[in-house]
C-alpha cells in the first residue's frame, strides 16, 4: 500500500513538472515576430551547443535583422518572399554596421533566409549555407544572457 502511494506521488510530481527547476520551465522572452517571424534572441549553428558555441556560430535576431558577433544594428529589406509547404524563403538585402559594437561603416549584403519555423532558419550568403536553431536564455553562457533579453 505504501509503495503504491509513493509511486502515485512520484508520477504526479513528474507529470506536473516538479522535477524541473522553476527557471527552466518559464519562458519570459518575446514571442516570434518581426521581418522573419522568428523568436527574438540568440541562435547557434545547429551542430553547436548553446552553452559553448563559438562566436562564428552565433547569430542574434532582433526582429529587424540577423547580426553576428562582428556586426550590429542589422536591418533586412525583403526583396522577395516565397511560401513553400514547410518553409518560407526570403531574399533580402541586409544592411549592418560592420563592427561588434560602436561606430563603423554600414555594408549591405544580399542573402537568403529560409525559415522552417519560429526556432529554426537557414542563412545563405554567397555559397555559404548554415542552419541555426534558437537557444533559450537559460542555456546560454552568462555573457550572452544579457544580449538575449
Amino acid at each position: 500500500m505504501r509503495t503504491q502511494q509513493f509511486t502515485t506521488i512520484a508520477i504526479l510530481a513528474v507529470a506536473f513538472g516538479a522535477a524541473l527547476p522553476s527557471w527552466a520551465s518559464v519562458d519570459t522572452s518575446p514571442k516570434p515576430g518581426g521581418v522573419y517571424k522568428l523568436k527574438p534572441g540568440i541562435f547557434v549553428d545547429k551542430d553547436s551547443p548553446c552553452e559553448s558555441a563559438a562566436n562564428a556560430s552565433i547569430r542574434q535576431y532582433d526582429g529587424k535583422g540577423i547580426s553576428t558577433a562582428h556586426t550590429h544594428a542589422c536591418k533586412a529589406t525583403v526583396r522577395s518572399r516565397k511560401q513553400g509547404r514547410s518553409a518560407t524563403t526570403f531574399t533580402v538585402d541586409q544592411s549592418c554596421v560592420d563592427a561588434g559594437a560602436g561606430k563603423a561603416p554600414r555594408f549591405v549584403e544580399r542573402q537568403q533566409v529560409i525559415v522552417d519555423d519560429a526556432l529554426t532558419f537557414t542563412q545563405i550568403v554567397g555559397k555559404s549555407r548554415t542552419t541555426y536553431r534558437y537557444c533559450p536564455v537559460y542555456q546560454l553562457p552568462k555573457d550572452l544572457r544579457k544580449a538575449a533579453r
